[in-house]
């Protein structure tokens, strides 16, 4: 993962943090209702969760947010694995997920039924986590809850087709089908974050604004794809055409910390996301993230995420 530039990756910024946004942990489960129903949600840290509604509606309430009912079509993100409702009418009584019966289809795909008998609302729901640093921060800054009216949508024909493929391979779960939903959910994932760029205001500040600056964007953009490198304020002002003291001034505006820091602390998370999923030996990714010594990697990594490195490889 660390210096390897994958050759499809697209040369914007924001296009390429949105590229990184590859699901893994991916759980599904195909919800049946029938009112009067609720279910309460648990909390799942680092997942983001998703609702797409197939057909009849309901509601979501997530604390902190305006409960938002949702028809077929629409598709509900809560990215910070937040515990949430849904039901069938606001202050409908809510069972626990896990205190009701599911038939489970496979290690990672399951059916859900739970209602009284009246009209019927079918969900496709899924727990995703994300792996990469880039992704993993991104999510990070999204909103507690984030919703795409498919029929008011410009992209509304396309997202209602996916839906409804999605819903189909869901139903059957023919071989290859948990893929193909992985796939799907991919796309509707990434095009709901798309629209929340597009029409909040807050997703043009911080470091979401700064990769879409032309200068300080590709610097970051740079730094994701090499972390290695002996970066310093100097050269990364030049592989962006800026003076020095101009690219550090406004990197630390747009980005809300220096160059360096942000170098830095870049390092640790790709080293953390290493930790988890590879298992790597210390010395060698301390190595392979240009520091000269297990000890100063260590020292560093601590600084950065509060625990040794050690602690994150047995705890993984």
């Amino acid at each position: 993962m660390i210096g390897v530039v994958d050759p499809w990756t697209p040369v914007d910024p924001l296009g390429e943090a949105l590229h990184l946004l590859r699901m893994s942990g991916t759980f599904y489960c195909r919800s049946e209702f029938t009112a009067p129903w609720g279910l309460e949600l648990p909390e799942i840290p680092d997942c983001l969760m998703f609702h797409a509604v197939t057909a009849g509606q309901c509601w979501l309430v997530v604390d902190g947010v305006e409960p938002e009912p949702l028809r077929p079509g629409d598709l509900a993100l809560v990215p910070h694995g937040r515990g949430h409702l849904l039901a069938s009418e606001p202050g409908a009584r809510a069972a626990k997920l896990f205190d009701l019966p599911r038939e489970l289809v496979s290690e990672r795909y399951e059916i859900l039924r739970h209602g009284g008998g009246g009209a019927s609302t079918t969900i496709v729901c899924g727990a995703v986590r994300f792996d990469h640093p880039a992704a993993r921060h991104l999510v990070d800054l999204l909103p507690k809850l984030i919703t795409v009216d498919a029929w008011r949508s410009p992209q509304s024909e396309w997202i209602q087709s996916t839906l409804r493929f999605m819903a189909a391979e869901a139903m059957a779960l023919r071989p290859g089908g948990e893929t193909v939903i992985t796939r799907l959910a991919d796309i509707l994932v990434i095009q709901a974050i798309r629209t929340w760029i597009e029409r909040d205001a807050a997703a043009r500040t911080g470091w979401l604004g700064a990769l879409q600056d032309r200068q300080i964007g590709r610097a970051i953009m740079l730094v994701h794809r090499d972390p290695a490198r002996a970066w310093t304020v100097a050269s990364l002002a030049a592989d962006v055409a800026m003076s020095r003291s101009a690219f550090a001034a406004r990197f630390t505006e747009l980005v809300g910390e220096s160059p360096m820091h942000y170098v830095a602390r870049w390092r640790m998370h790709v080293a953390l996301a290493s930790l988890k999923e590879d298992g790597a030996k210390l010395g060698e990714l301390a190595s392979r993230l240009g520091y000269q010594s297990e000890a100063a990697f260590s020292r560093a990594f601590k600084r950065f995420i509060g625990v040794s490195p050690g602690a994150v490889r047995r705890s993984a």
